[in-house]
């Protein structure tokens, strides 16, 4: 199983390179049929990148949501699938330029952790796992697509000078508006996240909250994109300082993830 799940894995790696690189292509030369491409590709991509996290779950004999490896490849899935929504919806091929890097990022930082199997310590031996663990994938991959739409916002002006690119850019109050919803999607599932995770704490060690270093930084990107989502509800706040504030939010869900495992080691350090 262990092979299949490392088979589909770098599978998966190289589906999402050449669907990268076409969407690249698609910006080049401006036709329709390679963006077309470069979603199947994508869209092929995260089946076969399904399919390892569902035989690594096999091969483990649970879910595979426990470490750094697994919790980075699902990351990158979240991204992917939330990304692909929003192309669909919103028939935004472009952002499959700027997506697809971000998704080849994560699951090339999944590489290089170590892949190997572990038995599950006792506090993760629970139903709650699932739960909270997922939540903060989506939760995770939908601020990626929010800060990918604030990027582009921010360099519309430059990109889309020309017909084509103006064509395929959709205006800023559309690219804001986008990204907002994003972020909403995040943090709705940040807070089940938070929740679920306060749980699980008090059912594995007796209390809901310990100021653990992931919990805290959890805390403080909830808080940050509370904050954008007031402004923008109640003070109408929207446009550069707004994407320039998702930008920041998802430099702090990176922190969250890594940064907290590498400098700040807590009892989430086994994600």
């Amino acid at each position: 199983m262990q092979l299949i799940e490392s088979v589909l894995f770098y599978s998966t790696i190289g589906l999402y390179f050449v669907s990268m690189i076409m969407y690249f292509i698609f910006v080049a030369v401006k036709k329709d049929g390679v963006a077309k491409a470069a979603m199947i590709l994508q869209c092929v991509g995260l089946g076969v990148h399904t399919a390892a996290i569902v035989f690594r779950g096999i091969a483990a004999g649970r879910l595979p949501l426990t470490n750094q490896y697994e919790f980075a490849t699902a990351f990158a899935w979240g991204i992917c699938l939330v990304s692909l929504i929003f192309i669909l919806k919103f028939r935004f091929k472009i952002l499959g330029a700027f997506a697809t890097p971000i998704t080849l990022l994560i699951i090339g930082y999944a590489a290089m952790q170590s892949r190997e199997i572990h038995s599950l310590m006792p506090a993760l031996q629970s139903g709650w796992l699932g739960i909270h663990v997922s939540t903060a994938i989506i939760a995770y991959g939908s601020f990626g697509v929010s800060f990918v739409i604030s990027i582009i916002f921010l360099l519309r002006d430059k990109l889309s000078k020309g017909g084509f690119l103006e064509q395929h850019i959709p205006k800023k109050e559309k690219l804001d508006l986008i990204s907002y919803r994003s972020a909403a999607l995040g943090i709705l599932f940040l807070t089940f996240t938070i929740i679920t995770g306060a749980i699980w704490a008090e059912r594995a060690w007796g209390s809901y909250w310990s100021w653990d270093p992931k919990e805290t930084w959890s805390l403080v990107t909830w808080i940050i994109y509370g904050v954008y989502l007031h402004l923008r509800i109640n003070r109408k706040w929207n446009g550069k300082a707004a994407a320039i504030f998702s930008i920041v939010g998802f430099v702090c869900v990176i922190f969250t993830y890594i940064g907290v495992n590498t400098f700040l080691p807590g009892v989430h350090s086994y994600k």
